[in-house]
């Protein structure tokens, strides 16, 4: 059984990412939500939700004694399966800039930066767009011919290399819909809000080997 550990440091949609991803697991799976570092590293898969401001989310992930080392160990030398949602994927980042400069993971070179839509969209960016998929992802497989996923939030990341985006969508301008490299992914999307494509992509992280 895969020992999933969903990450609680006080923001993100902890109950529907943990019913999403047991869902997705069905009887294959153990999701626990956890804000102990001893349990990230026992872990067989991470996943970082996140909702709210990047500092904010910065701030109470590194308030957390040994946790920022804990991810550092299981996922940068250990090489385990991580799964970013949201402000979760935005802090794989080496900066974000909501809030004045505050530090990421560095995990991904880039930034954070305010969302600039095109005229006469608001902000924030609130419902369903389409992907668009530039190359084959084994996590981004079986979402169908048009996927749509739904979105909510005011920043977006900016990788210094585009080959790390996974998947793009536009609301006026493209920006990065998912981020991946290696043993790491990110959706700015909530998979636990996008209903049959969130599931598959929970079931495909799931199972998925880098």
């Amino acid at each position: 059984m895969t020992r999933v550990a969903l990450i609680d440091y006080g923001s993100g949609n902890l109950h529907s990412c943990a019913r999403a991803l047991a869902a997705a697991a069905g009887d294959a799976g153990a999701v626990h939500v956890t804000s102990r570092p001893e349990d990230i590293l026992n872990a067989e898969r991470i996943v970082l939700p996140g909702v709210g401001h990047f500092a904010d989310c910065a701030g109470a992930l590194r308030a957390i004694p040994g946790m920022v080392e804990a991810l550092d160990e299981a996922v940068t030398r250990k090489g385990r399966p991580f799964l970013g949602i949201c402000v979760g994927m935005q802090l794989m980042a080496d900066m974000g800039l909501e809030d004045g400069e505050t530090r990421g993971l560095g995990w991904v070179h880039g930034i954070v930066e305010a969302l600039e839509p095109a005229p006469g969209l608001p902000v924030p960016h609130v419902g369903w767009n389409e992907l668009m998929i530039p190359a084959p992802h084994p996590v981004l497989e079986g979402l169908g011919e048009t996927p749509h996923a739904y979105f909510t939030h005011s920043y977006v990341f900016r990788p210094e290399d585009e080959a790390k985006v996974a998947a793009w969508t536009e609301y006026g301008p493209p920006f990065a819909a998912a981020i991946a490299r290696d043993n790491l992914i990110g959706t700015q999307f909530h998979p636990e809000k996008s209903q049959r494509l969130g599931l598959t992509l929970l079931a495909n992280f799931l199972k998925w080997h880098p």
